[in-house]
This record gives C-alpha cells, structure tokens and sequence, in this order.
C-alpha cells in the first residue's frame, strides 16, 4: 500500500472507471440504430431500480433493471413515444419507478411536504423568537410599591448582618 504513495488515488479512480466499463450494457443488446439507443440511454436516467431504489435502471445490474431496460429498448424499437413508454412503466410499477415523479393528486404530498415543512419550522421559528424578544408594546413598568419597600427591607436586613 505505501509503495502506491501519491498515485493511490489515482489507482483507485482508474480501477473504478475499469470497473464502470465492465458493468455496461451488452453491446449486442443495443439499439441498431444510434438515435434509438441514445433515446433508449435518455429513458433509462429517469427510471429507477426497483431493487437497488436508489439507482437508475442505467446505473443498476440488478436483474430487474436489465430486464427493464430491455422493455424500454423494445418499446423504442416499436416507436413508442418517451411519453407513452414512461406511461406504460408508471401504469405497471407505480410512480415510484420513474427517480422524478411526475406532479399530480398521488404525489402532490411528495413534492409539496419538504416546502410544507420549510414553511412550518419557519413559522414555529419566527413565533418563539417573537415570543422571547419584547416588543416596543411592552413597557418596563417597574416594582410596584410594596415590592420597592420590600426590596428596602431586604437590603436593611443585609446591612445589619
């Protein structure tokens, strides 16, 4: 390991990129037409791993996400439009296939919570330091007079010890 010294790193990013290399597609799997294959490669950004969940079916060698890039090659090949082919995906695995669902009555709460949560903690925030910092409309009124005389008769009686 140390007789790697200063080229460690740089050992590390070309094992990585060598690795990137072995996990891609198949070419005898690809699009014979290069338009198609980059439409293909385009869909397969937006659609994520149902197993990996995290992961673009283009980054995924889940099985599942060979599989469906193999649908989406196919429907490209049938000259399906991107619209119709992200309709067909979302009608059989849900919107959560597709990494940025589309905004409708199933996601709205997806998309509006973290906005809704900005506002709310905002508004939780600005409320205690209202809360905490008198405003100009509270006066210092002062002791009042029985707490004057006894505040005097507590310092006398200090005085006296």
């Amino acid at each position: 390991m140390r007789r790697l010294g200063r080229f460690g790193p740089m050992a590390g990013l070309m094992a990585a990129a060598v690795l990137c290399m072995a996990a891609a597609s198949d070419p005898a799997e690809r699009l014979a037409d290069p338009a198609q294959e980059a439409r293909a490669r385009t869909l397969f950004a937006q659609v994520r791993c149902m197993m990996c969940q995290n992961e673009s079916i283009d980054d995924s060698e889940a099985p599942i996400a060979h599989d469906l890039r193999m649908a989406v090659r196919r429907q490209v090949a049938q000259g399906k439009t991107d619209a119709e082919i992200r309709t067909f995906l979302v009608a059989r695995f849900g919107q959560f296939v597709m990494l940025k669902p589309s905004f409708n009555g199933e996601t709205a709460l997806l998309w509006a919570g973290p906005l809704a949560v900005l506002l709310g903690g905002g508004a939780l925030l600005f409320g205690l330091l209202r809360r905490r910092i008198p405003g100009e409309h509270l006066a210092d009124e002062g002791l009042s007079a029985e707490e004057e005389a006894r505040v005097q008769a507590i310092l006398n009686d200090k005085a006296d010890v």
